[in-house]
C-alpha cells in the first residue's frame, strides 16, 4: 500500500470499451490499494467512473479532449505509473492511425514528466513490441531511459528489451491479471459452477486488428469451414464474446456479427458483456474459448477453460507459450488448412478436462510471478511516493 497522501497518475487505455483495458485498471489499482488518491486517464470518465463503483479515491480526465489537465496533475504528481498493456509498440496498419503515434505520444509525457514534474515514472506488466522499424525502436529506447522501474509480462518482450541494450533496467514477469482469482473475476454472485448440458459451448472471439490485414478474408473463411465440420459431426453452440463492444471501427461484437452469417447451420447466440465480471461468467459458462483476444485467454486459464488460441500478433503468440498452448494455436496471419483446424478443435473438445488441468497448472505459476511483482511495486511506491 501507499500513503494515503500519495498522488498517482495512472495512465492506460481506459474508456475505449475494451474489457482486457478495464480489467487490467481493475486488477493493478486492487493490487495498489485504496490508500493514495488517483487520477485515471479515460476517454470516457463517466464509463470508468461507473465501472469501478467507487471503490477508490479518483479523479477521472478524458486526456483526448483535455491534455492540460494531465499536464496540471502531472506537476502535482507523487509518481507517474504506466499499467499493463502493449504500450511501447508500432500500430498496425489496420488501425488506421500513424505507426509512430502511441510512441510519440508516451515519449512526450515520460519526457516531461521527468525534465519538468519530476516526477519518478514507472512502467508495469507492460508489453514491447511490435518494434519492426528503426525509428519504433529508437522511440522505445527514448522512452524506457527515462522509466524509474519496468516489468514486462512476457518473454518476447523482453528479448526485445535485450536487443535494444535495455535488459540491465527490465525484469520479466507475467500479465498483471494472472494475479486476479476466480472469485475475484466473477465477482459477487458469479462463484457458483454452470450446469452442463448435451450441446457444447465454444465461446468465440474475434479481433479484426491483425498483423496481416490481407488475410482477414481467408481466416474468416477458413475458420467458419472448420467450426461447420465440427457442427456436422458435434452438438454445439457459438457464443459470441465481444472483449470491445463499441468504441471504434470493426469492434469486435461486429466483427463476430458478420462471421455469424458464415456459419448459417450452426447455432450462434450473440452476448454483449460490459463488464469484466460479465466476460468471466460467460467466458466460464463455456466448454471451450477459441479467442484473439489476450485476456480472454488469461481469464480461460484462471477459470479452467480449455483455450484454442488464434494467434493475430507477438503478445498472443507469446501468452500461448507461457501457458504451453503452442500445439492449441494457429497464426492466422498466414495460410491456414481448415480441416486441420477442425481436427484440432475436435480434439481438444475431447480432451477438454486434462487440457483445462494442464492450463490452470501453468496460469498458477503465472499468477506467482505476477503476485511476487506486486510486492516489488507496492515496495517501490512506498519508496518514491512520499
Amino acid at each position: 500500500m501507499t500513503d494515503a497522501t500519495s498522488k498517482i497518475v495512472f495512465l492506460g487505455t481506459h474508456g475505449q470499451y475494451n474489457i482486457g483495458d478495464e480489467l487490467l485498471l481493475e486488477t493493478f489499482l486492487l493490487q495498489l490499494g485504496d490508500q493514495a488518491s488517483y487520477v485515471i486517464n479515460t476517454y470516457d470518465p463517466e464509463f470508468t467512473e461507473r465501472q469501478l463503483g467507487g471503490r477508490y479515491r479518483a479523479e477521472f480526465i478524458d486526456t483526448a479532449t483535455d491534455r492540460r489537465a494531465l499536464i496540471s496533475h502531472l506537476r502535482r504528481a507523487d509518481v507517474l505509473v504506466f499499467g499493463g498493456g502493449s504500450i511501447i509498440k508500432e500500430l498496425y496498419a489496420s488501425i488506421g492511425r500513424h505507426r509512430y503515434a502511441t510512441l510519440l505520444m508516451i515519449l512526450a509525457i515520460v519526457t516531461f514528466t521527468r525534465l519538468v514534474a519530476r516526477a519518478p515514472i514507472g512502467m508495469f506488466n507492460i508489453g514491447v513490441g511490435p518494434l519492426p522499424s528503426r525509428g519504433g525502436r529508437m522511440l522505445a529506447k527514448s522512452i524506457l531511459r527515462q522509466v524509474s522501474l519496468v516489468t514486462v509480462r512476457d518473454s518476447a518482450s523482453f528479448a526485445l528489451c535485450q536487443r535494444l541494450g535495455l535488459d540491465a533496467r527490465v525484469s520479466e514477469s507475467a500479465d498483471a491479471v494472472f494475479s486476479m482469482s476466480a472469485d475475484q473475476l466473477l465477482g459477487q454472485g458469479g462463484a457458483a459452477a454452470p450446469a452442463r448440458g448435451d450441446v457444447l459451448r465454444i465461446g468465440l472471439n474475434l479481433n479484426h486488428d491483425i498483423e496481416n490485414p490481407d488475410n482477414w478474408e481467408h481466416f474468416q473463411e477458413s475458420l467458419a469451414t472448420a467450426l461447420t465440420a465440427l457442427a456436422d459431426n458435434r452438438r454445439i453452440e457459438i457464443h459470441g464474446i465481444p472483449m470491445q463492444s463499441r468504441g471504434k471501427r470493426n469492434d469486435d461484437a461486429t466483427m463476430l456479427e458478420e462471421f455469424s452469417q458464415r456459419i448459417p447451420n450452426v447455432s450462434f447466440i450473440e452476448h454483449r458483456p460490459e463488464t469484466t465480471q460479465d466476460a468471466a461468467r460467460l467466458i466460464r459458462s463455456c466448454d471451450l474459448i477459441v479467442s484473439e483476444r489476450l485476456h480472454a485467454i488469461v481469464m480461460a486459464s484462471i477459470l479452467g477453460v480449455p483455450a484454442f488460441v488464434l494467434s493475430y500478433d507477438v503478445k498472443v503468440r507469446g501468452l500461448a507459450k507461457a501457458l504451453g498452448l503452442e500445439e492449441a494455436m494457429i497464426d492466422i496471419n498466414g495460410p491456414i488448412n481448415a480441416p486441420a483446424l477442425a481436427s484440432s478443435l475436435d480434439q481438444l473438445l475431447d480432451d477438454r478436462v486434462n487440457a483445462a488441468k494442464r492450463l490452470t497448472a501453468r496460469a498458477r505459476v503465472l499468477a506467482e510471478q505476477a503476485s511476487d511483482d506486486f510486492d516489488r511495486v507496492r515496495q517501490w511506491l512506498r519508496e518514491k511516493a512520499r
